[in-house]
């Protein structure tokens, strides 16, 4: 398949890309316009695809890995996609899958590490859902990304140099995100617990009523 082609499965609806998007309460619908999706930004290892789903069981909603959907589009795993047509090709169908998976309503997205990187991305995240930023500490992505070897950007074999520089360059950009929580060397539970108090408080009622856990900083 050529890079045009690929890209273009990827997309698998037509990019809205310049229209305006919906207002919350048209994606919402009915009583829950509240409730807007969940995006989880951050980088490889922050654990946002396990709290994504712990966090859209506790609420209802639907759980989207667009890394998962990414390849499920393209018919090719995210390291061929890398590896036969380049970075600039899988971030141009990551953008067009985000994109068409924030027209569902209520779900809870985890993203690719640099999805959030993208202007593009980052503003139509901003319209259709809350962002929340999952922050991890260099030593506990470290150990996770070590138990993985299918991460394209960390195959150059130095492991915490490349983490290293990811977090200077795109930390500046994550904290542009709605929410900030830490993810620590334990339970993901715990992480669920920091986003549930950090969201409004119909999301709370969501996922069963008040939550008990460490507050969240809002940034």
């Amino acid at each position: 398949m050529s890079t045009t082609d690929t890209v273009s499965a990827m997309a698998a609806s037509p990019d809205r890309a310049g229209l305006p998007a919906a207002a919350p309460s048209d994606v919402a619908g009915g009583d829950q316009a509240a409730l807007r999706s969940l995006v989880l930004v951050g980088l490889m290892g922050a654990g946002k695809s396990s709290v994504g789903r712990r966090l859209a069981a506790r609420l209802g909603f639907d759980f989207l890995d667009a890394d998962v959907e990414i390849e499920k589009a393209a018919g090719a795993t995210i390291p061929e996609i890398f590896t036969e047509h380049g970075e600039t090709a899988f971030r141009d169908g990551e953008r067009k899958v985000i994109a068409r998976l924030l027209e569902q309503p209520r779900i809870v997205l985890a993203t690719g590490g640099g999805a959030y990187m993208n202007a593009e991305t980052r503003a139509r995240i901003r319209e259709r859902s809350y962002s929340i930023w999952i922050k991890a500490a260099l030593d506990v992505l470290v150990k996770r990304c070590a138990r993985r070897s299918n991460r394209p950007l960390l195959a150059n074999g130095d492991l915490r140099g490349t983490l290293d520089r990811l977090m200077r360059e795109r930390y500046p950009v994550y904290a542009e995100a709605d929410f900030t929580v830490t993810s620590i060397d334990g339970p993901h539970e715990a992480v669920v617990e920091q986003i549930l108090q950090a969201l409004p408080e119909a999301y709370r009622q969501a996922a069963g009523g008040p939550t008990a856990g460490a507050p969240a900083s809002n940034e």
